[in-house]
């Protein structure tokens, strides 16, 4: 399994264990991709993983730039178009999985990232 895959587990393990429902995992279009789409309630939540070892450098989430998050928009519009979900209410969030700052990943949500 390649890192970025790991993470990406990690990060659906978690959402699942606080109360998220995952609806799709590497949704691709000719747009972009997501890396999870997840639901809890009425909140629809499409997710960016990004897994480092550390935070030597920069944080993980700075990895995703004004061009990474209108991708991840425009790649939303179609799920949303496609999809049709039920749901009130929409958000972009980013999970940080860091892979060397514990024994186990330690995972960092910024809900509502942008």
């Amino acid at each position: 399994m390649t890192t970025g895959a790991s993470g990406e587990a990690s990060a659906a393990t978690f959402l699942e264990a606080n109360g998220y429902t995952v609806l799709a995992r590497n949704y691709r279009c000719r747009y972009g991709e997501i890396d999870l789409i997840v639901q809890k309630g009425q909140l629809l939540s499409f997710v960016e993983v990004k897994t480092r070892r550390d935070t030597r450098f920069a944080p993980a989430a700075a990895a995703v730039h004004a061009s990474k998050q209108a991708r991840i928009r425009k790649t939303a519009e179609l799920y949303i178009a496609e999809e049709e979900p039920t749901v009130l209410d929409y958000r972009f969030d980013v999970i940080e999985v860091y892979t060397n700052l514990a024994p186990q990943h330690t995972i960092h949500m910024i809900e509502d990232a942008f």
